[in-house]
Order: structure tokens, then C-alpha cells, then sequence
């Protein structure tokens, strides 16, 4: 492969590099979710319902608003990829990029899940998560990416030449479209960027690459929602596995991941109001 022609550093360079940074969004006027709410209603949890994503495969969920909801690991560490759409309106779904502009590129209790444009509201906020212990590590990893997109056969045809089907874009794609009663080439394109739950993940220092590395999640760990409004979601169950080794396997050790819906008592949510989509009247500054 041929070289690029390097470039010359300007006298100026040094001084260039050294500009402070800015939080490109603050949150400061951001309404915090009511954490001490939300804690109090998780302790009056009642399951109402579950579904399991199985190796390599994924499955459909729905959870009302004012409803939590658990993604379990239960057989052996294993990472799933999550998306979340309105369960009215699939064109509103989890936005992963902005969700990571807001919070972090990786997201544990307190964070919450954003929809898209022109929405732009909480989907769901994180009210618990066994892993939040993890916090960085030395590689500067982090659990639960908002970075990564989601293995799909496009790029693994593109990069490897051979087509591969249990990927978590295709195992989204059938679990949505067996929720919607069609095929999944004709749903896929409402599988968006994900929530990489369980995965550990970061940027090496040097090419500043995304890498990922084996989960620390066990069986019994669980990252936890409160659905702020009424969601359709889809898991797949990486055919990574814990994603230690390489990202789209048919070799690697797969395990389920278990979706456990909650109610609480509603007498602990009192003055909850399911988030409104944004008030911006979309003119776009136009005239009339």
C-alpha cells in the first residue's frame, strides 16, 4: 500500500495542540431523572413477564411506560446488543450518538437512553447495574458502549468476502420482524445503532481503534430500565460471546440473555410524567 506523503508540523504546532477543551454539551440545565424515586419504586418489583434471546439468535420485548425492565446474564458471559423504538411509532428509536454526546461513550445508573430526532426524549433511564462497579480500566475500557454500530453481513461481506446470518444486525432484524409479523429484509431498516450492553470496550492510545476485550459479566448481572414511554425492544445475544476474542464467530462460546419485565408499585410514582417529544416547532427558520 502506498504512504501518504507526510506533512510538515507548522512553527505554531505545539500551541495549536494546547487549546483547552470544552464539554461540547453541557448538561447543567438538564433535568436529572428523580434517582431517589426510581429507587424507592425498584424496591417493589413484581415480574410480569420475560423473553430470551438465544446464542446467536434475538428476541422481541415490550415494556409499558412506567414499567422496568432487566437484561440478564444467566448462563455464562455473554454480551447482546439492545434497540428500542416507540411502540406506536418506529420511526422514534433509541439514538445511540446523541445519547453518547449527552452522557459519555459508555453509560451505567443515572444515564438515560435518547430517542431520535425530531423527539429527542428519554426513552428509558438506567436505574441499577451490577457492573457499575467496573468504572475504567487500565486499557481505558468501559461496560455498555453507545460507540460501537452492531456486526452486520454487509461489513462482513465487505471485509471477509462470505456472508454471515447470525450477526446481531440480521438476529435484530428477524426478532423485530417476527414482533411485526414480516419479513426481516423488509424491517431491517429500523435496526439502528445499539446499546452494546455487557460489552467492554474502548479507543487504544496509539491508532486511537475501537477495541473490545472479554466481558467481566457474570452469570446473576444485570443492567436495569425504568421505561419513561412505552417501548418495542430487540436483544441479540453477540455470536461474539464475551466478545475476548473476535466479534462474528460460529466457534466461540454463546450463551442466552434473559429480558425480565417489571411492574412497581404506581403508588411510588406519583408526579411521573412520561417525558413529552421535544417542543422545537421544526420551522428550521423559515418563514411562516
Amino acid at each position: 500500500m502506498t504512504q501518504p506523503e507526510p506533512v510538515a508540523e507548522p512553527p505554531d504546532a505545539a500551541e495549536r495542540r494546547a487549546q483547552p477543551i470544552a464539554i461540547v454539551y453541557p448538561t447543567d440545565a438538564l433535568a436529572p431523572p428523580d434517582m431517589a424515586m426510581l429507587g424507592q419504586a425498584r424496591r417493589t418489583l413484581t415480574k410480569v413477564g420475560e423473553a430470551v434471546a438465544p446464542p446467536r439468535d434475538g428476541c422481541s420485548f415490550q415494556v409499558r411506560k412506567g414499567q422496568f425492565f432487566r437484561i440478564v446474564c444467566t448462563d455464562g458471559p455473554q454480551v447482546g446488543d439492545l434497540n428500542l423504538w416507540n411502540a406506536d411509532d418506529l420511526s422514534e428509536r433509541f439514538f445511540s450518538g446523541k445519547t453518547r454526546a449527552i452522557h459519555a461513550t459508555h453509560v451505567s445508573t443515572g444515564d438515560r437512553l435518547w430517542s431520535s430526532l425530531p423527539h429527542l426524549r428519554p426513552m428509558a433511564t438506567i436505574t441499577h447495574d451490577t457492573l457499575g462497579w467496573y468504572g475504567w480500566d487500565q486499557d481505558g475500557a468501559g461496560i455498555h458502549d453507545v460507540i460501537g454500530t452492531r456486526c452486520d453481513p454487509y461489513t462482513n461481506r465487505l471485509l471477509n468476502g462470505t456472508d454471515f446470518h447470525r450477526c446481531c444486525h440480521s438476529n435484530l432484524a428477524r426478532a423485530l420482524g417476527a414482533a411485526l409479523g414480516r419479513p426481516a429484509r423488509e424491517v431491517e431498516h429500523h435496526v439502528h445503532d445499539v446499546l452494546n450492553v455487557f460489552m467492554c470496550t474502548g479507543f487504544t492510545r496509539d491508532t486511537h481503534q475501537y477495541f473490545m476485550k472479554a466481558s467481566p459479566v457474570r452469570p446473576g448481572d444485570y443492567i436495569e430500565f425504568f421505561a419513561e414511554i412505552d417501548l418495542l425492544g430487540a436483544l441479540s445475544a453477540c455470536p461474539g460471546g464475551n466478545c475476548g476474542q473476535t466479534h462474528s464467530t460460529d466457534t466461540v462460546a454463546c450463551h442466552p440473555l434473559r429480558v425480565e419485565v417489571f411492574d412497581a408499585d404506581p403508588g411510588l410514582l406519583t408526579g411521573w410524567q412520561s417525558p413529552l417529544p421535544s417542543a422545537y416547532p421544526r420551522t428550521h427558520g423559515e418563514a411562516g
